[in-house]
């Protein structure tokens, strides 16, 4: 996707230890022109796959999620990475080691809103080494529920989280992948 991709030449930042800020427009303030057309874009490439869920998890993944559902008419639901007292009934739940935050969490969601006969599209702002998106096919799978694919906005090639899921048989479509990034000149490459 070009617009992505010189937004990121534009308004993102490199930072050491391969980290690319973009909370200017995608997961801090939320640039939601840019984000109808990632939808759109979502919407295109799977238009054709039955998804009658989108999916993501808290927090980054919500506004890029609800653009998505939006395009394909259809419920967002998102994993939450804790408990609250509105989580009512049985919950499907996983761990998830974040490699971004360096810790291990638990993700849920109610029953209620995954089930058998469901078609999942799972979408989500970054995808990496994919512990996210594995967290989330495993909610999937624990529901009965059917996943369509997986869509990032932004994949980091160079961490095969992507490669090994498309590996797998599973359909993942990323709207840039990037190869390398430079902290020192602040140069992103693309796949």
């Amino acid at each position: 996707m070009e617009l992505l991709k010189n937004k990121i030449l534009a308004e993102g930042e490199v930072y050491e230890g391969n980290i690319l800020k973009v909370d200017c427009f995608l997961n801090h303030q939320i640039d939601c022109v840019f984000l109808s057309e990632v939808g759109k874009e979502f919407h295109r490439l799977f238009k054709d796959e039955g998804i009658n869920k989108i999916l993501t998890i808290e927090a980054s993944g919500i506004a890029i999620g609800a653009f998505v559902a939006q395009e394909f008419g259809c419920p967002l639901v998102f994993a939450k990475k804790t408990k609250t007292k509105n989580i009512a009934g049985d919950v499907y739940t996983t761990p998830v080691e974040s490699f971004t935050h360096g810790t291990t969490y638990n993700i849920m969601i109610s029953q209620r809103f995954l089930n058998k006969g469901d078609r999942v599209l799972i979408v989500d702002d970054f995808l990496a080494i994919g512990n996210a998106l594995r967290g989330l096919i495993k909610l999937v799978e624990e529901s009965g529920a059917e996943l369509a694919g997986c869509g990032a906005v932004i994949e980091k090639g160079y961490q095969h989280g992507g490669d090994k899921l498309r590996e797998e048989g599973i359909k993942v479509e990323s709207l840039a992948i990037i190869e390398s990034m430079n902290a020192d000149t602040g140069e992103v490459v693309f796949r």
